[in-house]
């Protein structure tokens, strides 16, 4: 398949999922399993995006360093109930600090 096939393939998906969106009946949106899937949805999206940032090599490979210590100040921030800036920077700091002496 070439590279112009996949790109077409995909847009006519994309327009096809669109489209779906408005022609698909309100009621069958509207149900308690339909909404409590649409409001977990982006937690389950936000936090496969975490992990990959956080463990994944550039040649596709599980790698723990600075990156993954960072995460887990950001957690422990998190759970202290700091204020989002300060979950950032103290992440950052982390990374920065472990990647200046040579860790990661």
């Amino acid at each position: 398949m070439s590279a112009w096939t996949t790109v077409l393939l995909a847009a006519g998906a994309a327009y096809a999922l669109k489209l779906a969106g408005y022609v698909v009946p309100a009621h069958l949106l509207e149900g308690p399993v339909v909404s409590r899937m649409v409001r977990l949805l982006p937690i389950a999206l936000l936090a496969a995006l975490v992990v990959v940032q956080a463990f994944v090599s550039p040649d596709r490979g599980l790698v723990v360093d600075a990156r993954t210590a960072a995460l887990g100040v950001a957690v422990v921030a998190l759970l202290l109930r700091a204020p989002f800036i300060v979950v950032v920077v103290a992440a950052a700091a982390t990374a920065a600090g472990l990647r200046a002496v040579g860790i990661g």
